[in-house]
């Protein structure tokens, strides 16, 4: 008998257990990650009736790679652009529960004596709710389509984002053991710098790489591709201090970004089902039942503070972001739970031995029961909301419906607010960028230039390479925004504007020669003067060069067309409207979609033909045809059945449109007798007109619209007919068309048809 490894071993026995209670979880229609939770439970050593796993270490190593996929399989669902159409709304809400709800948890393992990291990560475990648990409720509630749950979905999004920015902060407070507030701004700087970084390099060098190799990628090899891409950024994040699922969640996000995002989400959606299921498993072999039996009262306790912190907490989120007293409690009391998140920074703490034993199974367990909890704590936010309403304060009511109806005005923001907004940002990414490139050169390409050239040389060569690397972001530090239509505008509409615009102006000046200066200094022993000269000489050729502004521009160019690649391909096929769509809110016109019907009478002309202008005020954009799209197409271009067609026009126009649209797609009360397709047989005789006469002479398919199907002859067998051969006496001829021209056509030959 062969030897087998303990690790196939082990892995039969936990996919076994976890096939069996998925199977029995989803008939009681429960959240499978609880059904892998019992099944890890029932897989455990601390379970005495059933099989155990033998070697623990390596499914702890399997269960990593899970984390590394469930949070690369959520960077690919999650996009940067999202928090900006989320809403202030959302944002307050989320960094209200989030900070809460840390706090809380710091006080309650306080108030147990537990020690401080404990404590720390508690309220890191109870801050976040569980997305994958929220979506299923909803959809067996049916209340996907209600307003406040898309407000909780973008909650959900944000706190998805800060759980990464929040491990990251916990890893570095376990790292360090430094709690003082200059050891955690250092850590927040350094995480905003690599995030930018990692992000911005990332999306103007991956898309370009996927579109280079697009020919050669099959399903294989994109999911080889984007998995090493994957991994390949651990390995970067792990070297940089980071954890491994931060690595990976930049990664996913970055590719959530190309056009090939959803081909790799479904190629990867069954390994992250299989390595997840493997990490949720090993999250209940870490469930002791003595130590929950144990730890009965801090479980209660801490299940209650979710409860009701989420609830209180949440609502008071959402209130503060200006929403009413009902939606608020509908959005608290549908986060009343924790899950993944409240796993994979439970798993964070074991494996850098900062947590107690006994915190890995309370959270469990209050996961489980609040997870239950979740559909009737849902449920129980409209009664509530009824309840708190009718005996809230009037006076309170009142004060409630004033800051929810102002807090919906827009506030229309300032030339100068965006202009500085746009500086900053445009400085910050440049300087990343700057910085990192710097970093790299003197790490790697000035020691092999110095270790290569002799005396000056290799210094001499390495300044001038890094400078020209770096040139093209100083020059867009610098001249960037200085013709924009909000810098124009100010300059032009008052004097005191110009003082502070040309200090914006001096101020990218000297940062640009600060980094050049750097750079020189670095390589030589110059006097300060002298390096100050040189920068300054550098950075006016820079300013003036017409080479480097050709290639900011492109650069800047290439980056916003990857970053916009995936809308513009859902545009193009008519997923998703175009930007400008929205500003003709404004002006009260609408950009509507209408499906050409096979029957309508529309369908095979030509738009000059059609004339939509001029008879109902509606201009046809672009017409979509299969994956092809027809923008601003001319008057001779036709209409074919199938056909989207993107119009623009004012709400009464479209609605005439519509109504003309269904009017001419409905089919006639006689269209269906009248079409009726019927076969007869005309003998020809000697009074018959198409005696003599060849098939093409005859004229009966132009004058009859009938078609000659066969033709029987003398004791011949039915054949097809011959155009060039004519018509002879006592021909049979078989004859297809639909009821009415048949009968017209034998109608001259009544005696001689055959019915």
């Amino acid at each position: 008998m062969s030897h087998l490894a303990p690790l196939i071993a082990d892995l039969a026995l936990i996919l076994i257990c976890a096939g069996i209670m998925t199977l029995l979880f989803k008939k009681l229609k429960q959240p499978l990650v609880l059904g892998y939770v019992v099944a890890g439970f029932l897989a455990s050593p601390h379970m005495a009736y059933t099989p155990s796993v033998m070697d623990t270490a390596n499914i702890q190593t399997w269960a990593d790679i899970g984390v590394i996929f469930l949070l690369f399989a959520l960077g690919l669902e999650f996009s940067f652009k999202k928090i900006v159409k989320v809403g202030g709304a959302a944002i307050i809400a989320a960094c209200t529960i989030i900070f809460c709800m840390i706090l809380l948890g710091v006080a309650v393992g306080t108030a147990f004596g537990w020690k401080r990291m404990d404590c720390i990560f508690l309220g890191g475990m109870i801050a976040m709710s569980s997305t994958t648990i929220i979506y299923k409720a909803f959809d067996d509630l049916g209340m996907r389509k209600k307003k406040f749950t898309g407000l909780v979905l973008s909650v959900l999004i944000l706190e998805d984002i800060l759980a990464i920015v929040l491990m990251v902060m916990l890893s570095t407070m376990a790292v360090s053991h430094n709690f003082e507030g200059t050891e955690m701004l250092g850590s927040i700087a350094k995480l905003l710098f690599f995030l930018i970084l990692w992000f911005v390099v990332g999306i103007y060098l991956i898309p370009v790489l996927l579109k280079k190799c697009r020919k050669l990628m099959s399903e294989e090899t994109l999911l080889i591709v984007s998995l090493g891409l994957c991994f390949g950024m651990v390995v970067l994040a792990a070297h940089t201090g980071f954890s491994a699922a931060f690595g990976a969640f930049i990664m996913g996000s970055i590719l959530a970004e190309t056009v090939e995002a959803e081909s790799i989400e479904r190629l990867v959606k069954p390994v992250k089902d299989l390595f997840g299921a493997i990490f949720f498993v090993s999250v209940g072999m870490m469930v002791d039942p003595l130590m929950i039996v144990e730890y009965a009262g801090p479980i209660v306790v801490i299940t209650l503070a979710v409860i009701v912190g989420q609830s209180l907490f949440g609502t008071l989120g959402v209130l503060l972001a200006g929403q009413p007293l009902k939606t608020a409690m509908q959005c608290g009391f549908s986060l009343t739970q924790i899950g993944e998140f409240a796993f994979i920074i439970a798993s964070l703490g074991v494996s850098l031995h900062v947590t107690s034993h006994f915190l890995y199974p309370i959270v469990v367990a209050v996961s489980v029961i609040t997870t239950f909890l979740t559909p009737y704590m849902i449920r129980f936010a409209e009664p509530a909301s009824n309840f708190v309403d009718t005996h809230l304060p009037e006076r309170w009511q009142k004060f409630l419906l004033h800051y929810a109806s102002g807090s919906q005005t827009v506030n229309h923001e300032s030339l100068w607010k965006k202009l500085i907004f746009a500086l900053l940002r445009i400085t910050v990414v440049y300087s990343i960028v700057s910085v990192a490139v710097i970093a790299i050169a003197f790490r790697f390409l000035v020691p092999f230039f110095k270790g290569n050239l002799p005396g000056i040389w290799g210094s001499l060569l390495s300044a001038l390479v890094i400078v020209l690397f770096i040139s093209p972001f100083l020059r867009a530090i610098m001249i960037k925004k200085n013709h924009s239509v909000e810098f124009v505008t100010l300059w032009r509409d008052s004097r005191g504007n110009r003082a502070p615009l040309v200090a914006t102006i001096v101020l990218r000046i000297l940062l640009a020669v600060s980094f050049v200066m750097f750079v020189i200094a670095g390589l030589f022993k110059l006097s300060v003067g002298l390096v100050f000269g040189v920068a300054v000489l550098l950075v006016i050729v820079m300013i003036l060069s017409r080479q480097l502004k050709r290639q900011s521009i492109m650069i800047e160019r290439t980056f916003f067309q990857n970053l916009r690649s995936r809308d513009m391909r859902a545009e193009y096929l008519g997923e998703k409207k175009p930007e400008y769509a929205g500003r003709l809110l404004s002006r009260d016109l609408h950009l509507t979609d209408y499906e050409i019907p096979g029957e309508s009478a529309w369908a095979g002309k030509t738009l000059a033909e059609l004339n939509f202008g001029k008879r109902y005020g509606v201009h046809v954009v672009s017409i979509l045809r299969g994956r092809r799209r027809i923008n601003i197409p001319g008057a001779s271009v036709r209409l074919f059945p199938l056909d989207k067609i993107q119009v623009i026009a004012t709400d009464e126009e479209l609605n005439v449109f519509g109504e003309e649209m269904n009017k001419l797609s409905m089919i006639a009360a006689d269209a269906v007798e009248k079409s009726e397709m019927i076969l007869r047989q005309l003998r020809i005789d000697a009074n018959s007109p198409f005696l003599g006469k060849t098939l093409k002479d005859a004229g009966i398919r132009e004058k009859y619209h009938c078609l000659i199907v066969g033709v029987e002859r003398g004791g011949e067998t039915l054949h097809a007919p011959d155009v060039h051969e004519p018509f002879v006496e006592e021909d049979v001829v078989w004859i297809v068309g639909e009821n009415v021209d048949v009968y017209k056509l034998v109608g001259e030959n009544d005696e001689n048809v055959d019915l």
